[in-house]
Order: C-alpha cells, then sequence, then structure tokens
C-alpha cells in the first residue's frame, strides 16, 4: 500500500519516489463526467463523504478512506478498531478541485486491514446540512460486487487528479508485506497511482456509484513486500504484477450499517471483520 504522506521529503520517499513528481494537481479531463464532487483530502491520504443505498438526508455523514491511513497508525493483521473517538479533519473539494470546506470527524466508526482496507469515520455532521451548506451530496457505496471490465475512475482529493483506467480482474488473495487482502480489484494500466492517493474513491464511470477504494500499486516488481503486492491464487500460486495498482471492494460495507447509519457488525449479511 501507498505509505502515508506526512508532509516531509523522507515521508514522500518511503510512500514512494514518484510521489514527489506527482505534486503538480492535475484535474479531471473535461469529457469525463465523474468530478471531485464528494470527495475530500485528509492530511495524507484521499477520501470521500459516503452513504449507503438506505443512508437518510438527516444520518451522520461517513468518511471513507483506508485503514492504513489511520491517524493513530496503520492497524495490525487482525486488528480491528471500532467506535474510537476523532476529531481529524477533512478538506471538502468542489466538483472543479479545488477547496470548499473543512469537516470534522467526531469518531473511527470501522478501521482495519484485514481482508480489506478502510477506515471509516463518521462527522459531526449530516448529510443533508452538507448539501444546504455546500452543495454537494455523498458518493453511495454500491451494494454489488464490481464487474469485470467496466470502466472506472480513482479520484484522488489530496492531489486533485483522476486517473481512469478499467477493472482488469480480481485477485483473490493480495499479499503485503504483513497484511492480506481478499477479492480485491486489479486495475488495467492506466491508474498508475501514488503515494497519497490511498483512501481514493473507486467510482463506475457509468453508474456513478463508489465500488472500491483504492489502497496499492506494485512499484518495482519485488514480490509480497511493503509497495509490492502479489497475488495468491486458490492453489497458492505467486504472480507479480510489476506497475500495476489495486483497489479494495465495498460493497459488503453496506450490509453492516442499520438504520442512522450505525454500525452493526452483528447484523445477519455483515462479512466485515471483527474485532
Amino acid at each position: 500500500m501507498k505509505k502515508p504522506l506526512i508532509g516531509t521529503l523522507a515521508a514522500l520517499a518511503l510512500a514512494g519516489g514518484t510521489a514527489l513528481a506527482g505534486a503538480a494537481p492535475a484535474h479531471a479531463d473535461p469529457v469525463d463526467a465523474v468530478s471531485f464532487a464528494g470527495t475530500v483530502a485528509l492530511s495524507n491520504c484521499s477520501g470521500s463523504v459516503v452513504r449507503m443505498p438506505n443512508s437518510a438526508p438527516t444520518d451522520p455523514a461517513l468518511v471513507l478512506s483506508n485503514g492504513h491511513c489511520l491517524e493513530s497508525g496503520m492497524p495490525g493483521p487482525g486488528q480491528v478498531v471500532t467506535n474510537q473517538p476523532s476529531s481529524r479533519t477533512f478538506t471538502l473539494l468542489n466538483p472543479d478541485g479545488s477547496d470548499l470546506a473543512t469537516l470534522t470527524a467526531t469518531q473511527v466508526v470501522y478501521s482495519a486491514m484485514t481482508d480489506t482496507d478502510v477506515t471509516i469515520y463518521q462527522l459531526d455532521t449530516d448529510y443533508a446540512t452538507i448539501q444546504a451548506q455546500y452543495g454537494i451530496a455523498p458518493l453511495t457505496v454500491a451494494d454489488t460486487h464490481p464487474a469485470q471490465g467496466a470502466d472506472i475512475r480513482v479520484v484522488s482529493g489530496y492531489w486533485k487528479k483522476i486517473y481512469s483506467c478499467s477493472v482488469d480482474g480480481f485477485a483473490y488473495q493480495l499479499n503485503e508485506a504483513d497484511w492480506t487482502f481478499k477479492d480485491s480489484v486489479r486495475y488495467t494500466s492506466g491508474c498508475n497511482v501514488i503515494g497519497g492517493t490511498s483512501g481514493s474513491p473507486v467510482v463506475d464511470a457509468s453508474t456513478g456509484l463508489l465500488v472500491a477504494v483504492n489502497n496499492t500499486i506494485n512499484e518495482s516488481g519485488e514480490s509480497c513486500t511493503l509497495n509490492n503486492p502479489c497475488e495468491v491464487d486458490r492453489s497458492g500460486n505467486v504472480t507479480v504484477h510489476p506497475g500495476i495498482g489495486y483497489a479494495q471492494e465495498t460493497y459488503l460495507i453496506p450490509a453492516c450499517f442499520g438504520p442512522g447509519n450505525q454500525l452493526d457488525l452483528t447484523l445477519p449479511n455483515c462479512a466485515l471483520p471483527r474485532p
């Protein structure tokens, strides 16, 4: 995964040498309907304001990013963080990528790097208030598995850059250093993500729905090391795709949220890892 940026040259080097080269923000192609609306910039990563398919306008708003972007440190294998107080701030973006407002969290609702790589924050405001004050609607998390071949956009609020590619396929198991992710989205070569893009929403360009969260890329062709994930199939065979990025599917998340956007890992169809 792309190690979180912390604002120093040393950290940028750890996050990957290409991170520094990507410092000049770039905006979406004008022909593309996907914009920065709904996205946020974190201090070291990217993210988005999200709703579940059944979320109500008056529900507390949620922000989705990566588990390895958690401000208290990356969760270890098997570790699941829930209901942790947080006052983290997020820069909400206009559709053109310019800064619009600052949003503030009240808690980390869920964070894990086991099977997936997600952090979900609860904000101190609701969707209706964000819409009324800033004219920004949340991205909706799809509750169905992403499709192979789908036209996708990886929208980085940190770099204000949109990557365009397709879903090349799915990795049965993705190993990176000590962490294991399951059923990961593999990009085609167009999404050559860099440090700071971690946590970016992966949007299906045909539906506008959020189908995954960007989290890693094989930087130098190494196998199963930090910043060099490898794929492991059902038979244990290992494959390395140098220069190819990955995202973690998010379709399992809605089944773990009940009325009022309340996390409930005991719901019958909830398959997220538990503490």
